[in-house]
């Protein structure tokens, strides 16, 4: 008998991300597709894309062991309802149950920061650790904890939720949860850019920054972290605010759960080893020494496939017996 294949699901506001992964965490195929932003028919849409990628690479369903998927939001591992994804208007969406009807394969649902912290603990920069703090940071800020190889859920689903520890308790900007001054205001790549907006609007100082802004009416967290790598001072202050409230965050997270690995992702962490530095700077300031010695602060590896990873290893651990 041949071996089977894990299908990893990674459940994003543009693109759902998919792949096809070994039992040993290998990627044997990836892709992806459009996110029906009604949330209506995404299960289908899964379904069919599994369906078509097995044709093309001349499969049947049998050769799948089963389906672990992330989903924005808090969800019930036990029974695989996402509580709620503001952007796809779901409210107790039995996302499992759904997903196991269309597919007719069993499935397995969680947080997608989680699904992307169980990938890079298990083929990236986890590196095998089993105490794990990832911090993803994009469009918003996601957080994942692993404690003993085991996602840290909580008891309804909000565990791990890093980007909404209150960094800025009187007179921060206001957080998409519906609170003031989160962390994820400070350090999404919305925040940086917002921070840096602040700045340039109440300095008259010359700044690659503005030189940016006046070419094309607008700048990026990419821009900010670049200027300050060439010494824009603007840039700078930017960057050492944030990465200031990061690290004293990471810092609090870490003393409670004394992590080997502190892994930072989304689409913020290409700006590598400045922001890896930074971030360090202050969490080793701001850290329970005993803690601080013990853990590394990496940028994750495995990028976009953080979370399809994470995903199979959901389905193979939770769903078989290998």
């Amino acid at each position: 008998m041949s071996e089977k294949w894990l299908v990893g699901v990674d459940l994003g506001g543009t693109t759902i991300k998919m792949a096809f992964v070994s039992l040993y965490g290998e990627i044997i195929a990836n892709w992806e597709i459009p996110t029906d932003k009604t949330g209506k028919n995404i299960t289908l849409d899964i379904a069919k894309a599994i369906d078509a990628k097995l044709a093309e690479l001349g499969e049947t369903k049998p050769k799948l062991a089963g389906i672990g998927m992330g989903a924005p939001g808090p969800v019930d591992l036990a029974s695989g309802l996402v509580y709620q994804t503001v952007n796809l208007g779901w409210v107790n969406y039995p996302l499992k149950d759904h997903l196991e009807v269309e597919t007719g394969l069993p499935a397995v649902i969680d947080n997608d920061a989680n699904i992307a912290a169980i990938g890079e603990m298990w083929k990236g920069a986890g590196d095998g650790a089993k105490d794990v703090i990832l911090v993803t940071l994009g469009t918003g800020v996601g957080g994942g904890l692993i404690s003993n190889g085991e996602v840290i859920h909580g008891v309804n689903g909000a565990g791990g939720e890093i980007g909404h520890i209150t960094s800025i308790p009187e007179g921060g900007a206001p957080c998409n949860c519906g609170k003031r001054g989160c962390i994820e205001t400070i350090a999404s790549a919305t925040g940086i850019v917002r921070i840096a907006m602040e700045k340039l609007n109440a300095s008259k100082d010359e700044s690659i920054l503005r030189n940016i802004l006046a070419d094309s009416g607008f700048i990026t967290s990419k821009d900010v972290f670049e200027s300050a790598s060439k010494g824009d001072a603007i840039s700078q202050e930017v960057v050492e605010f944030v990465t200031m409230h990061l690290g004293l965050a990471l810092s609090s997270v870490a003393n409670g759960l004394n992590p080997e690995k502190i892994v930072i992702g989304g689409g913020v962490s290409k700006a590598g080893e400045y922001l890896r530095v930074n971030v360090e700077k202050y969490f080793r300031k701001y850290a329970f020494p005993r803690v601080a010695e013990a853990a590394g602060i990496e940028i994750a590896t495995l990028g976009n496939d953080a979370g399809v990873i994470g995903g199979a290893w959901l389905a193979k651990t939770l769903l078989t017996d290998y």
